[in-house]
């Protein structure tokens, strides 16, 4: 099992940037692939990236892409997401969560944190 706390998120205007960070404890971090997922107010929660257990691959929405950049060191059990250019419609609260390697890594997930809310004010 893996216990999942982030932390990083706040208040940040339209253009900054903000690092989420999740600590991971447990057993075996190294093994699950990683991933980070929003849910804004009103929406269903949403996939937002992910990274391997290798941390060799990385995947991205396409909303995100080319400004959000996932990250983890397994040594520290504990992985990133450094979000760049944040625009008002990021706001959200964001979950860490770790996917078993044989799952699909961009829906199939077994352990949340709790989340941490970023709010982008325009």
């Amino acid at each position: 099992q893996v216990q999942l706390v982030e932390s990083g998120g706040g208040l940040v205007p339209a253009g900054g940037s903000l690092r989420l960070s999740c600590a991971a404890s447990g057993r075996a971090f190294s093994t699950y692939n990683m991933g980070w997922f929003r849910q804004a107010p009103g929406k269903e929660r949403a996939f937002v990236a992910a990274i391997t257990w290798s941390g060799s691959n990385t995947y991205y929405a396409e909303s995100v892409k080319d400004r959000f950049t996932i990250s983890r060191d397994n040594a520290k059990n504990a992985v990133y997401l450094q979000m760049n250019s944040l625009k008002p419609e990021d706001t959200a609260v964001y979950y860490c969560a770790a996917c078993l390697p044989d799952r699909n890594i961009l829906y199939e997930y077994e352990y949340w944190g709790q989340g941490t809310q970023v709010t982008v004010s325009s």
